[in-house]
């Protein structure tokens, strides 16, 4: 699933359609199906922002259009001339630059759902002391690393900075809310924000655990597990050694 990260750098790609009458194409079956196409043709975009893992498209009248990239949707920026082979969801196409929609299955005209989401983890600042205040509201009982992974909480962490956020401070994604201390909170927000925040500018991170299952912990050298996490059984990536817990993982039947 695509990553706070990666929505802010396709809704800072949309920014040169900002104030551009846009002729709004669904390509795809299950996109013409919506009604989106038909209610923004030739509406004038006013703003593109990225919320969580939403983007959200201003339109002129109040219009709204919620999408959500799902597991493996794209927004692309091309010149307007350029084809568009397949059947993408979306095309907006302005005076010189068109954006192509590919996967990415939910389309609304609302920003409704947006309402409940947590603090942005991209925020700048982020809110570490509102994203607190949700962890701790929720229940005690959740682990920290699915409980990071709640948009209603906090929103924008996926699992790849879940993993990399929680290995940097040495916290163990299985250990209990009710086991961790504001301080440890505060560390693994502050180390996501800052790992996104750097992927947002362009910048490299080596990763240290997510899907290096069986290689060695670049700390202790000790193999990196991993297993299925929470009730969306998200995959959990760990060291065993070095990452304490207060509680071990459940094992397999």
């Amino acid at each position: 699933m695509s990553e706070g990260d990666a929505l802010h750098r396709a809704a800072r790609r949309l920014q040169v359609l900002v104030g551009e009458q846009l002729a709004v194409e669904a390509v795809h079956p299950r996109a013409r199906a919506t009604g989106v196409a038909e209610r923004l043709d030739g509406r004038v975009l006013e703003s593109v922002e990225a919320r969580g893992k939403n983007i959200l498209l201003r339109f002129e009248g109040g219009r709204v259009l919620r999408s959500h990239l799902r597991m493996n949707g794209s927004w692309r920026v091309v010149p307007v001339a350029a084809e568009t082979p397949g059947v993408p969801w979306l095309v907006f196409s302005g005076r010189e630059r068109k954006a192509v929609l590919r996967g990415g299955s939910v389309l609304e005209l609302t920003d409704r759902a947006t309402r409940r989401l947590g603090p942005d983890i991209l925020a700048d600042p982020p809110d570490l002391t509102a994203m607190i205040a949700r962890l701790r509201a929720t229940g005690q009982r959740r682990e920290v690393g699915e409980a990071l992974l709640d948009q209603q909480l906090v929103a924008g962490i996926g699992n790849v900075w879940r993993a990399e956020a929680l290995w940097e401070v040495r916290l163990s994604p299985w250990r209990r809310l009710a086991e961790t201390t504001d301080a440890e909170l505060e560390s693994v927000l502050a180390a996501a924000a800052r790992m996104m925040q750097l992927s947002l500018a362009g910048g490299r991170h080596d990763r240290r655990v997510y899907r290096r299952a069986g290689r060695p912990c670049p700390r202790c050298g000790t193999p990196v597990e991993s297993r299925g996490h929470g009730d969306g059984n998200r995959m959990a990536y760990w060291c065993p050694n070095c990452q304490a817990q207060a509680c071990s993982p459940p094992r397999p039947a």
